[in-house]
């Protein structure tokens, strides 16, 4: 008797943590596929090559590779409200609050054409809540801390972006 119970806290523990990893940052089921299409890479490539701020674009570099962790927020993993977070904290002086959908909160709205290096973008990818951000660069990519793929540069006009976009914006000062 026992050993059942033990098996359905163990069982209970387990379904916790998946649903906690499924929900945050993102879901597995709507990523971008790994590695893109080299016409994509090519049109990161370009865009980073094409930031203002030479001190983002070296931010960016550093972090590029590293690994999601839900809650992370260094290189041993970092999730993606903690992601903007540091960068934005590092690059432009503005702190956020931690999780992303307290970030949307704090954004005035812009539609996509008028977004600006450095606004922050928001995704719904499990629902009707805010669960996903991402820091805008130009030409349609964004950088963010991907589930599957850690931080990476993307483009917004990936059809799994377009259905989960929620909102974007600047910083209200």
């Amino acid at each position: 008797m026992n050993e059942l119970k033990a098996l359905n806290k163990s069982g209970l523990l387990i379904m916790i943590a998946a649903m906690l990893f499924f929900s945050a940052c993102g879901s597995r089921k709507y990523s971008a596929r790994p590695g893109g299409s080299p016409s994509t890479a090519a049109k990161a490539a370009e865009a980073m090559s094409h930031l203002k701020s030479k001190e983002l674009s070296r931010f960016i570099n550093d972090w590029t590779g590293v690994q999601y962790a839900l809650g992370g927020l260094d290189k041993r993993g970092v999730d993606c409200s903690g992601f903007a977070l540091l960068l934005q904290r590092n690059i432009y002086g503005n702190e956020l609050p931690r999780r992303s959908r307290d970030q949307a909160d704090v954004v005035n709205e812009k539609a996509i054409a008028n977004l600006n290096e450095g606004d922050l973008v928001f995704f719904s990818f499990g629902g009707s809540a805010v669960d996903h951000v991402g820091v805008y660069l130009n030409n349609n990519f964004f950088v963010h801390a991907s589930t599957t793929r850690g931080v990476v540069v993307d483009d917004l006009s990936i059809p799994a972006y377009q259905r989960a976009f929620v909102k974007a914006g600047s910083l209200k000062k």
